[in-house]
């Protein structure tokens, strides 16, 4: 996400009625409901994070501990076990 110039975009009447509210500030505006998009759908962390997933699991299935597993990939031991599960 970019920012904008309010000025750039919004006709003067909107941005002074916006500064009645919040001047000089951030603003968010979130997008359409229609027009949202997934968690991770644009950056493709969703397909790095399954894929990390399913190494975790075939590496623990193979005999690596939990333990091993947690300095490999800094997370804690409760993550890992959670993600075992999940993998099953």
């Amino acid at each position: 996400m970019k920012y904008e110039k309010a000025q750039d975009i919004l006709p003067e009447d909107i941005i002074k009625l916006i500064q009645q509210y919040i001047d000089g500030g951030y603003l968010y505006i979130p997008r359409k409901f229609d027009n949202k998009k997934s968690w991770g759908s644009t950056t493709g962390l969703r397909k790095e994070l399954k894929k990390r997933n399913v190494e975790i699991f075939e590496k623990h299935i193979r005999g690596i501990s939990v333990k091993e597993l947690t300095e490999q990939y800094y997370l804690t031991e409760n993550s890992i076990r959670r993600i075992i599960r999940q993998q099953r």
